[in-house]
């Protein structure tokens, strides 16, 4: 896992082909807006967390973010546990956002 800015996160994904959001927020918090083609795993169902971290491709880079960057990270490191190669962790997460969002 590794910690990054907003300005890194846009970076890497702009050239990264193959990849994956994840936001782990609550569907209550989701509906707030979330990032452009993130995939919505609530950290707090747990048993539906680690389901949906199963059908995730291990090789490609995953890039997660919740509310204040505290749940990613703490999913970052579940998921290296998992086997996944690669994970970014966006610091500050979506109270610090300045990018677009899309609402539900």
């Amino acid at each position: 896992m590794e910690n990054i800015t907003e300005e890194k996160w846009v970076q890497l994904i702009e050239t990264d082909e193959h990849f994956t959001i994840l936001d782990v927020r609550t569907p209550r918090e989701c509906a707030e807006g979330i990032q452009k083609d993130a995939l919505i795993l609530n950290f707090m169902d747990s048993k539906a967390f680690i389901d949906g971290l199963s059908s995730l491709d291990k090789t490609k880079t995953h890039y997660v973010y919740c509310r204040s960057g505290n749940r990613s990270s703490q999913a970052c490191m579940i998921m290296d546990q998992m086997g996944f190669e690669k994970t970014y962790n966006l610091l500050g997460g979506m109270i610090n956002w300045k990018g677009d969002k899309v609402y539900p």
